[in-house]
C-alpha cells in the first residue's frame, strides 16, 4: 500500500476547496492523497468521506478521499470567515500529527488568509513555513520555490528592501546554503547539488563600486563552504543566472532577498511552480499562489500549481525513501 499525501483545506473560503476537486479529477490514483477539511465546504463536488488515512486508495479515481473535520460554521467563497480560523489551524496540525506518526506520506498545504487566522484565532505566525517549523520543533527552515525549469531559494524572505542587509548575516547565509544541499540531496535525490549563488547589489558589487557585501559576506561563506566540498558558484550578477544556457549550470540559486528568487520563476513557469520547505522532518509542499479570493466559487482557478505540489510530494517521499 502505498502512503497518501495529506492535503489541507487550507482558508474554505478561498480557491483551496474547489482546486482539491480539481487536483484529484486531473491525478486519479496517480499520487494518493486524503482531503483533510469539513465535508460542507466542497458543496456538491465529486467525494467520498473516509475514517483514516489508510482507505484512501481504495476509493475510486473520480472521488476525492475526504478525512472530515467539522469546522465552526460554512464557507462563502470570497467571504473570510473568522470563526473558521480554528478550523484551519487544527487541520495543519492534524496532518502534521499524521505524517509524524506515519500514517501519511507527506503534507501538502492548500493556502491559508494570515489575517483570517489572526483575527479569528489569534494566529501569532507569519505563514505556514514558520507554524510548520513549530510544530516540527525546527529552528530553522528554508522556504524554496521549485519547477522543472528552476529551483530557487531566497535567503531572506517576506520583509523591505531596506531590511535586507541587515537581515543578510554570515550565519543566516550558510544554514540556507546547508539546508539547501541537504535538502536536495535527501528529497530530490541529487548526489552532489550544484548551487548558484547570486549576489545582493547590481552586478554583485562590481567589485565594491556597487556594495561591499559580496566582499564581505558572501564570498568569505562560499570560500569556507567551498572547502569542505560544496559546489558552489558566485557570488553572481543576478541578471545573468536565470536565462536557460545559465541555468542549465546549477540545481538550485540561492538569491538574497523575495524578489530576486520569486521573479525569475514566476516568470519562467507562473503555473508550475511549487513552494517546499526544505530542513522539516517530513515532506511538505505548497501551491505557489494565495486564496485568490477574487476568484473563488467562480471556476476560474486553475488547478496547475496544486496538482505540481502534490506529485512533487509524492515524489519527495518516495526520494526519502531510497
Amino acid at each position: 500500500m502505498r502512503l497518501p499525501v495529506a492535503l489541507t483545506c487550507g482558508d474554505p473560503s478561498g480557491v483551496g476547496p474547489e482546486l482539491a476537486l480539481s487536483a484529484r479529477a486531473a491525478l486519479g490514483t496517480e499520487v494518493p492523497l486524503f482531503w483533510i477539511g469539513d465535508p460542507r465546504h466542497l458543496g456538491a463536488g465529486a467525494f467520498q468521506q473516509i475514517a483514516t488515512p489508510a482507505e484512501a486508495e481504495a476509493v475510486p479515481a473520480h472521488l476525492l478521499p475526504v478525512l472530515a473535520h467539522r469546522f465552526a460554521g460554512r464557507a462563502v467563497p470570497s467571504q473570510p470567515a473568522p470563526a473558521n480560523a480554528a478550523g484551519v489551524i487544527e487541520v495543519i496540525e492534524r496532518a502534521v500529527a499524521l505524517v509524524q506518526a506515519g500514517q501519511a506520506a507527506a503534507v501538502c498545504t492548500a493556502p491559508i488568509h494570515k489575517k483570517a487566522l489572526k483575527d479569528g484565532a489569534g494566529f501569532a505566525f507569519p505563514g505556514h513555513t514558520e507554524f510548520l517549523a513549530h510544530l516540527a520543533g525546527v529552528e530553522r527552515v528554508v522556504m524554496m520555490l521549485a519547477s522543472p525549469l528552476l529551483r530557487v531559494v531566497p535567503v531572506t524572505i517576506h520583509i523591505a528592501i531596506e531590511d535586507v542587509p541587515g537581515a543578510l548575516t554570515t550565519e543566516l547565509l550558510e544554514d540556507t546554503i546547508r539546508i539547501t544541499d541537504a535538502g536536495l540531496r535527501r528529497d530530490f535525490g541529487l548526489a552532489k547539488p550544484r548551487l548558484a549563488v547570486a549576489g545582493l547589489n547590481p552586478h554583485a558589487g562590481e567589485g565594491g563600486a556597487m556594495g561591499w557585501e559580496e566582499i564581505n559576506l558572501i564570498t568569505p561563506v562560499l570560500d569556507r563552504l567551498r572547502a569542505e566540498g560544496f559546489d558552489l558558484r558566485g557570488p553572481s550578477s543576478a541578471d545573468t543566472m536565470f536565462h536557460a544556457r545559465a541555468r542549465e549550470g546549477y540545481d538550485a540559486a540561492i538569491c538574497m532577498y523575495h524578489d530576486q528568487a520569486l521573479i525569475p520563476i514566476k516568470t519562467l513557469d507562473f503555473d508550475g511552480g511549487v513552494n517546499v520547505t526544505l530542513g522539516l522532518p517530513f515532506v511538505r509542499t505548497s501551491p505557489d499562489h494565495g486564496t485568490a479570493y477574487d476568484i473563488a466559487g467562480k471556476g476560474l482557478a486553475r488547478p496547475d500549481s496544486l496538482i505540481a505540489a502534490l506529485r512533487m510530494a509524492h515524489q519527495m517521499a518516495a526520494a526519502r525513501l531510497g
